[in-house]
């Protein structure tokens, strides 16, 4: 894996635990597979942190989420946020 997808993750990690508030949680105990949503994972979030995260992810990565359909799709792990945030910054870039 290289280092600017292992950063992206890192810096995913941070921006959740930051926006949300979340205590006692160190990013690199976040899972980038497990699912962000559900009691599998350290930081289970619930709907009302979706809304703050996409609007956090959308504002610090000047990307976009439509709809809600592609935000559920977007937050499902680590892995999915930084895929999401690769391809459409390259997009922009393209």
């Amino acid at each position: 894996m290289d280092n600017t997808n292992t950063d992206l993750k890192l810096e995913i990690k941070t921006l959740i635990i930051e926006t949300l508030n979340i205590p006692d949680v160190d990013p690199k105990d976040v899972n980038d597979e497990t699912p962000l949503f559900g009691g599998n994972n350290v930081i289970g979030l619930d709907s009302i942190d979706a809304i703050e995260l996409i609007m956090a992810i959308q504002r610090k990565y000047n990307v976009r989420v439509d709809d809600q359909n592609l935000a559920r799709t977007v937050l499902q792990s680590i892995n999915s946020i930084a895929e999401f945030i690769t391809t459409k910054q390259a997009e922009t870039v393209a």
